[in-house]
């Protein structure tokens, strides 16, 4: 199991989201923090370390941290 850990700047675009939406991006974040290969894409390269998580209304760019068992969201873009 992952921990996850946010930018600030994230984490204030993902509270601000509707209810829906941001319900939608937790939730997939939670199965990220299970399997984040499976849960999410590569970002550019695949390094399996950046990643990239969309949901129906958000995109999110994750940093994995594969010795420290975390997952820094670096970025959250709501999509509408």
């Amino acid at each position: 199991m992952f921990r996850l850990k946010y930018d600030s700047a994230a984490e204030a675009v993902h509270e601000a989201m509707p209810a829906a939406a941001s319900e939608a991006l937790t939730l997939a974040l939670a199965d990220a923090c299970h399997d984040p290969l499976a849960a999410t894409q590569p970002y550019g390269e695949d390094d399996e370390v950046v990643r990239m998580l969309i949901t129906e209304h958000a995109f999110a760019v994750l940093l994995i941290g594969h010795q420290t068992k975390t997952i820094t969201v670096l970025q959250v873009t709501y999509l509408g």
